[in-house]
């Protein structure tokens, strides 16, 4: 391929819409270009580089025996209705009816399809263990699309489904995927990778783990441990908290006028804020049932554990006249009964708390929560803090840091196989419902994360396993006999060796052919100048500069492809 022939354009300025480097690069470098809100047409050089991503991932699926289909886009409402999640999720599935008005849904995820696949096949304990995978494009309508491929609406996944016929089978084929992802982000470029404990979501199940790429160009945040293994995705991190014990006092009702937050309280009472009550108060979805969540004053609610604790979809509360909550002044004592509430354990063991009163313009001080409400039952919805202690070491070694999830994994257990009625039968002949794990990777948000990872202010800096082209030659003064003469026999002999290369004879500046060099990022550059050819050489380099050498025009080629071997040691496994 020459660069005169490669479709897209590439920029000198920086797209002023980019919240992040990598997004801001691959739209100045020619990669994609936005077509609309969260959807965008790859361009050549960014095909390659998710074709090559994807080969990565296909040939580590069957390296563990799990076997390629391809789901449909579009699928029947009735297979969503079938597992309950056509009512259960929100407005990110898309719905619509075709000409005959028949219910469809575009597949955001495709446990449903899975099943639907091999639910005949599957009849028989014999079977099984068996796994298959697809690497197709779905659309999610993405609330807050953003980022460039990091956040999108219309993106390309592979998924794999794992079918078994007990718990310990499913661990055993989940530590193949676990192991097999790691190898998979290795030969991608982005090694670094970890593996953090998460929150199952609207997938289900009971163990599940995100592949993090940590970054602070990431969204979700990664609580881990600095002197243990612990990781977690803030969603599903467990909260440990030291309370001080304070002495009992009696419960008195005080007067806060004007008093709505829990610093102002704080304030005006000249009192600890880890030593009063935060109420934040949701609804549930499908009912508006009110359900307040009270929680230590200085922490914030994990709504992720929460809304899992509650056991349903929920969201902040519309606070009326009528229904017996009193907005700024809201406390677990005397609370109105038209309303269900939790307590976090952060609460307790304090003795002497400062909450609501439920009346407004007051507050309780000397709360007990034990004393005065009898039995309580605590629960777990904090958001985990810098500095925090360690749910493993016990440390104070919490640390919290930014992250891009590039890869999931799930043991999903029977939620579909029994919602869709997929039965086998065993040894015995009785029916039992197969056991399911399921494992994905988004393919253009791996592109953009190694991007994220791998960069300077030039432009990307690719692995050569998943690079657009290996080598990129660059002719200076091509209108020169001798260069055009050596950089052609150079390109040509590369080609007939299977080399990728890209090679650029353009009669321009010096300065914008090495712009677009370093935005097409091969990993391996070759200039072929009059200056060089002075001295008989050609000068080769790499694109992290780690590499720069003149090689006799001679030996130019030999030279080039060790080089290209050498780069791609680094990313065995």
């Amino acid at each position: 391929m020459k660069v005169e022939q490669l479709v897209g354009t590439r920029f000198k300025e920086r797209p002023a819409d980019c919240v992040i480097e990598s997004h801001a690069l691959m739209i100045k470098g020619g990669y994609m270009k936005n077509v609309g809100n969260g959807i965008y047409s790859e361009l050549p050089i960014l095909r390659i580089i998710t074709k090559k991503i994807e080969n990565i991932i296909r040939e580590e699926m069957d390296a563990i025996d799990c076997q390629e289909v391809l789901f449909p886009v579009v699928l029947p409402a009735d297979l969503w209705k079938e597992s309950g999640r056509y009512e259960s999720v929100g407005s990110e599935l898309v719905r619509l009816s075709d000409r005959n008005d028949s219910k469809l849904v575009l597949g955001m995820t495709h446990e449903e399809a899975a099943v639907h696949l091999v639910r005949e096949y599957g009849n028989t304990y014999s079977k099984y263990p068996f796994a298959v995978y697809q690497i197709q494009r779905k659309f999610r309508d993405e609330a807050r699309p953003r980022a460039g491929m990091i956040r999108v609406r219309e993106f390309t996944m592979k998924d794999a489904y794992s079918f078994h016929t007990s718990q310990e089978d499913l661990e055993k084929t989940y530590e193949k995927y676990y192991d097999a992802y790691f190898k998979i982000f290795k030969r991608a470029g982005i090694p670094e990778v970890i593996a953090v404990k998460s929150d199952s979501g609207m997938m289900g199940g009971s163990v599940s783990h995100e592949y993090m790429l940590l970054t602070d160009a990431g969204e979700d945040s990664i609580v881990i441990c600095n002197d243990c293994d612990y990781k977690s995705n803030m969603e599903a991190a467990d909260m440990i908290v030291e309370n001080t014990a304070l002495p009992e006092a009696e419960l008195k009702m005080v007067e806060t006028p004007d008093c709505k937050t829990i610093e102002a309280v704080c304030n005006f009472l000249k009192s600890d804020v880890k030593s009063s009550c935060k109420a934040v108060v949701y609804q549930k979805n499908m009912t508006d049932e009110y359900v307040v969540a009270f929680i230590r004053g200085d922490l914030e609610i994990n709504e992720t554990k929460f809304r899992n604790l509650v056991g349903e979809e929920i969201h902040a509360a519309d606070i009326t006249a009528d229904c017996g909550l009193v907005a700024g002044y809201i406390g677990p004592y005397g609370i109105t009964d038209n309303c269900t509430y939790y307590i976090d354990k952060s609460l307790k063991g304090i003795g002497n708390v400062v909450c609501g009163a439920n009346k407004e313009g007051y507050h309780y001080t000397g709360l007990n929560l034990e004393r005065d409400l009898g039995n309580v039952e605590y629960f777990d919805f904090a958001k985990a803090v810098e500095g925090g202690i360690c749910p493993v070491c016990g440390k104070h070694s919490i640390t919290i840091k930014r992250g891009i999830e590039v890869g999931n994994i799930f043991q999903l257990g029977t939620k579909y196989t029994k919602a869709m009625n997929m039965q086998y039968s065993d040894e015995n002949g009785e029916l039992k419902y197969p056991i399911m794990g399921c494992y994905g990777i988004g393919v253009g948000r791996l592109a953009a994360s190694v991007c994220e990872a791998h960069r300077d202010d030039y432009g990307p800096i690719w692995p050569i396993t998943i690079a657009p082209y290996e080598v990129h030659i660059c002719a200076l003064r091509a209108d020169d006999e001798e260069v055009k003469s050596l950089a052609d026999s150079i390109y040509e002999k590369l080609k007939a060796d299977k080399v990728d290369v890209i090679y650029d004879d353009r009669n321009i500046r010096p300065g914008a052919m090495f712009s677009d060099a370093d935005l097409i990022a091969a990993p391996v550059r070759v200039v072929v100048s009059p200056k060089n050819l002075k001295e008989d050489v050609v000068e080769i380099s790499t694109r992290d500069k780690t590499v720069q050498m003149r090689i006799p025009k001679d030996n130019a080629v030999k030279e080039i492809k060790a080089l290209i071997a050498e780069l791609y040691k680094a990313y065995e496994v």
